[in-house]
């Protein structure tokens, strides 16, 4: 397992993750943009639908997996980095589809994170993309922070605030 200095922006859809994430950049900071979000959109852009995409629902997850990895394994270990979800987030996806997590769950072991944000919820707001209601968007958050916890993590709970606030929240807690 490789240390590195990486924080990860995690939470349940519609959370607020993005808005900070774009804070956090516009201040300077390296970022990562959300792997999932970026595939999904530029495969809209081809005119699919998300039933399409997410058609057979294994290789989805995997894709998007090794699609993180690939982009981890690039990132200068010793570089503060904040990731709009990371490898680990993959474990609470694959359980929330009924899919063996073994995959991510060793995969998830490769590189350890400085820290690991987990946004409060915010209300669902449904766009192209999102799909899940409060109910679903509750148990990926519960999912999130189990995951992480499995890989031993410390998770740190960021409180619904305004985005500056958040991400002065997060500055402070590094």
């Amino acid at each position: 397992m490789e240390q590195t200095d990486w924080c990860v922006i995690t939470g349940a859809p519609c959370s607020g993750k993005t808005s900070v994430v774009r804070e956090l950049q516009r201040r300077g900071h390296r970022i990562v943009d959300e792997v999932a979000r970026s595939f999904i959109d530029a495969e809209l852009a081809k005119g699919r639908s998300l039933k399409e995409i997410k058609a057979d629902v294994l290789s989805f997850e995997r894709d998007i997996l090794k699609r993180k990895l690939d982009i981890e394994t690039t990132l200068p270990a010793d570089e503060l980095v904040f990731l709009d979800r990371a490898v680990p987030d993959s474990i609470a996806y694959f359980l929330l589809e009924g899919l063996d997590p073994v995959e991510p769950l060793m995969k998830g072991r490769i590189f350890r994170y400085r820290r690991i944000f987990l946004f409060d919820r915010l209300l669902i707001e449904h766009d192209r993309v999102r799909s899940e209601n409060d109910a679903m968007a509750a148990r990926i958050d519960s999912l999130l922070e189990n995951a992480y916890r499995r890989l031993e993590y410390d998770v740190l709970r960021i409180p619904v605030l305004p985005v500056a606030q958040r991400t002065d929240y997060i500055l402070r807690h590094l």
